[in-house]
C-alpha cells in the first residue's frame, strides 16, 4: 500500500510540473509506428526457425517505421540469425536501422565467461532474489555470461543451453583465457552427497565452504589424507580424500548403466522437492532425472518437456515389460489435437516402479495391488523414453568439463 501510495503521488506531482501525458515529444521527433504484420510475420519465422525455445535462446525483436525507414530493436545472442534476417528484409528494399542488442553485450568487454564459485548457484528466470528459482548450477561449472544489470545480476546460458540469471556473487567473471585454464588444470569432484571444505587438514578446522555431489575445485596439492583445493575466486581449502575424487580418473571409470543410474538415484531418496533444484539441496522432477545422469557422466536437458524430446520412444501404452530400468517415464495431458502437455518425468527402476520427485524424492508403483500405488500419475501417463544405448542424440556428456553435444 505504501509503494501504491507513493507512485500516485509522484504521478500527481509530475501531472502538475506538465509532465503528464500531454507533453510535447523532445525535438518534435517523429513517432515510431509498429511495422506492417507482412514484416512481424518475416521476423516471427525467423524466431520459431532458430529460437522455437525462449529457454535456451534470445530473439527479441520488433520492427517499427520511422521516416520511411525499418527500424528494429530488441536483443538476442544468435548473431547469425539476426544476419540471416537482415538479409531476408532487405529483399522489402526498406532502408534498415540496425538498433538490434547482440549478445553477449558489449559492456562485458571480454568478460563473457564465468565460473560457479558457491556449492550451488541459484538461477531465476528475472534478475532478483525474490525471482522465480529455474534452474541450479554446481561449483565449477562453467557457464557464458551474455549480459549485466546495474545492480550486478548476471545473464548467463549453462552448458545445457538454459538462459537465466544469477547473482554476481556466485560466479566469477573471466576471459577466455581464464575458462581454458579451468578447462586444462587438474581437479577434483566432490562424489559425497553433502560435505565441506575446510581452512586446514583437518575436520575440526573452519569451513570454508559446503559441497554437494559434483562439486569440481582446481587441485593444488596433495596433504596426507585431504585434497588442497583453489576455488574460482581464489579460496583455498582442504576437501578429504575419502569424499572425493580426481576428476579425469573419475571421469575414466564411469560407464553409465542401468545398475549405476538406480545406485545413484537411491542416493536422492528422501530429498526434498524444490521448483528449480537440480541438486542434493533439493530438486524439482526434472531436476532429479538431470542430477542422476549427470553423476553418471550424461548431461539431460533441464526441463522434463525438453527431456521428452529425446531418446527412443519405448512404450505409449503402459505395457511395462518393453521397460528397463534407467528409462524416463513422462505424465501430463493429452490435447484434442493429438498433441501432449509434459509436466512430469520419473525414472524405471523394474518390477512395476518408479522413482520420481514429489514432495520428495520417493518410490511409486504403476502397479494397482502395490501399496506405494500412484493413482494419480498412472492416470496421467503418455510415454517412456529410453536414453541409454540409443545414439545419445540431444544428450550432452561430460569431457573434461566440457560439454560436447552430438
Amino acid at each position: 500500500m505504501k509503494k501504491y501510495l507513493l507512485a500516485c503521488l509522484c504521478i500527481g506531482s509530475l501531472a502538475l510540473l506538465g509532465a503528464g501525458p500531454t507533453t510535447p515529444r523532445r525535438n518534435n521527433a517523429p513517432k515510431r509506428i509498429k511495422a506492417d504484420s507482412s514484416i512481424t510475420q518475416i521476423i516471427e519465422g525467423f524466431m520459431f526457425r532458430f529460437a522455437p525455445d525462449k529457454r535456451t535462446a534470445i530473439f527479441q525483436i520488433d520492427a517499427f517505421k520511422q521516416n520511411n525507414q525499418l527500424i528494429l530493436t530488441g536483443r538476442t545472442n544468435l548473431f547469425g540469425a539476426k544476419s540471416f534476417l537482415l538479409d531476408r528484409l532487405k529483399i522489402e528494399k526498406i532502408p534498415i536501422v540496425d538498433e538490434i542488442k547482440t549478445l553477449p553485450e558489449p559492456e562485458l568487454e571480454d568478460k563473457v565467461y564465468g565460473l560457479v564459485e558457491v556449492s550451488v548457484c541459484n538461477i531465476r528466470y528475472s534478475p532478483k532474489h525474490a525471482g522465480e528459482l529455474a534452474s541450479q548450477a554446481l561449483m565449477g561449472t562453467p557457464v557464458r555470461i551474455l549480459e549485466k544489470e546495474d545492480n550486478g545480476w548476471l545473464l548467463v546460458q549453462t552448458p545445457d543451453q538454459y538462459i537465466s540469471w544469477v547473482d554476481r556473487g556466485a560466479i566469477t567473471m573471466m576471459n577466455k583465457e581464464g575458462i581454458d585454464r579451468w578447462k586444462a588444470v587438474p581437479k577434483i569432484i566432490y562424489t559425497r552427497s553433502y560435505g565441506s571444505a575446510y581452512s586446514e587438514p583437518d575436520e575440526e578446522s573452519t569451513t570454508v565452504s559446503d559441497l554437494v555431489a559434483g562439486c569440481m575445485m582446481e587441485l593444488v596439492a596433495e596433504k596426507g589424507d585431504f585434497y588442497q583445493v583453489l576455488f574460482a575466486d581464489q579460496r583455498t581449502g582442504f576437501v578429504p580424500k575419502n569424499e572425493s575424487k580426481i576428476y579425469n580418473e573419475w571421469l575414466a571409470k564411469i560407464s553409465a548403466s542401468e545398475e549405476s543410474l538406480i545406485k545413484t538415484s537411491k542416493r536422492l531418496m528422501g530429498v526434498p522437492y524444490l521448483w528449480g533444484g537440480t541438486s542434493f539441496k533439493g530438486v524439482d522432477c526434472s531436476g532429479f532425472t538431470k542430477t542422476v545422469y549427470f553423476l553418471n557422466g550424461i548431461i539431460l536437458p533441464r526441463d522434463a518437456s525438453q527431456q521428452v524430446m529425446i531418446g527412443e520412444t519405448i512404450d505409449k501404452t503402459g505395457n511395462w515389460n518393453e521397460l528397463k530400468p534407467g528409462d524416463l517415464l513422462f505424465f501430463g495431458e493429452k490435447r484434442e489435437d493429438g498433441s501432449e502437455r509434459v509436466v512430469h518425468v520419473a525414472m524405471w527402476l523394474g518390477n512395476g516402479e518408479y522413482i520420481h520427485a514429489s514432495d520428495k524424492v520417493r518410490v511409486s508403483s504403476m502397479l494397482v495391488t502395490a501399496s506405494n500405488y500412484d493413482d494419480y500419475n498412472a492416470k496421467r501417463y503418455l510415454r517412456a523414453k529410453r536414453i541409454l544405448k540409443t545414439g545419445m542424440a540431444g544428450v550432452g556428456v561430460l569431457r573434461d568439463n566440457v560439454v560436447y553435444g552430438n
